[in-house]
């Protein structure tokens, strides 16, 4: 690696995703406006940040980021697995024409300055099921969906508008709540799951990404209180955010429950986009059903253990019956 005697600039490359890095050394060839690559590195995104960015930038390199370094659990994703688009995903205009299969559908629409943004929230806990909603609205309607997060793994497989939110999207990702998180939106859909089920597949995404799984391992890291302490954060967090979007969310809302939309999903469906008030397309509706798994439907995995001890069950379940009261889903 050239250093400071020459006058030139330590150099150094960064291939990243949400979740890992790839880090490269290069040595600038003097006179020849040249670099040669030298060494590399990979390394999650976390230490990258709290570490080496840190001594990188005290050591005075220049780094340049490139965010299209795909780690194992993303190549898995765009390698293995493709998506069938029952129509190409535009983005949505202002004013829909009533007739959907005319080439005036699929132009983007241009917000104008200073226009209210009257956006629509799909909000849920972590877990709940709201990329496979996604998934399934981007099938029905052909429109793209948006997000307050930018997760890259998603970017790169089906949902290109990751982190874009505004009127150009259907709707947008948000596992937020709170005066500040509802300020965007003017009505929102409130996807709610069993919290036994959704602090489940949150600790398998954690750990396996969207699709993947925790090693049993994980379960029994530092003796189990891993795994208790984050049951206990996760059922607060899960009843948090389902009663306050619920009770304090001014505009308008309609609560869906993921079990419907498992067990009933047709029905669901139109109601959904019914409440969004965007014309069905019977052709994209039958599609969407047709193709309704996808690939980002984690597939079931029958554990050799219980991972909720007695104790735990019974805080799931107490939890559960008063929030889905609350919420009109039981008597």
């Amino acid at each position: 690696m050239n250093d400071h005697r020459n006058g030139l600039p330590k150099l150094a490359t960064l291939r990243s995703d949400s979740n890992n890095c790839r880090l490269y050394w290069w040595r600038v060839v003097p006179n020849n406006e040249q670099c040669s690559r030298v060494a590399s590195k990979t390394c999650s995104i976390r230490t990258f940040r709290r570490v080496l960015l840190f001594r990188f930038m005290y050591e005075n390199w220049l780094i340049f980021e490139f965010s299209n370094y795909r780690s194992q659990r993303v190549s898995g994703l765009n390698r293995k697995m493709t998506i069938r688009w029952c129509k190409e995903l535009k983005y949505m205009q202002s004013e829909l024409p009533v007739d959907t299969t005319t080439s005036e559908y699929n132009t983007p629409y241009q917000i104008e300055p200073g226009t209210q943004m009257g956006l629509t929230a799909l909000a849920s806990f972590p877990g709940s099921g709201n990329t496979w909603l996604r998934y399934l609205l981007q099938q029905s309607t052909g429109i793209l969906t948006g997000s307050i997060y930018k997760d890259y793994g998603l970017l790169k497989t089906g949902f290109p508008a990751e982190n874009v939110c505004n009127n150009s999207v259907l709707l947008v990702k948000t596992h937020e709540w709170g005066p500040k998180a509802w300020a965007l939106f003017s009505k929102a859909l409130l996807l709610v799951r069993d919290p036994e089920k959704a602090i489940l597949a949150e600790f398998n995404r954690q750990s396996g990404g969207h699709v993947g799984f925790a090693s049993p391992d994980r379960y029994k890291r530092t003796r189990g209180k891993y795994w208790q302490q984050f049951v206990a954060n996760k059922l607060h967090g899960w009843e948090l955010m389902n009663l306050n979007w619920a009770r304090n969310f001014t505009g308008n809302i309609k609560i869906i429950f993921y079990e419907d939309l498992v067990n009933k999903l047709e029905p669901v469906l139109r109601n959904i986009l019914e409440f969004l008030e965007f014309p069905i397309n019977e052709t994209l509706l039958n599609c969407a059903l047709v193709r309704k798994e996808g690939i980002f439907r984690r597939k079931k995995r029958i554990l050799s253990f219980d991972p909720y001890t007695p104790a735990m069950r019974v805080q799931l379940r107490e939890k559960k019956q008063y929030v889905y009261t609350i919420l009109g889903r039981l008597s």
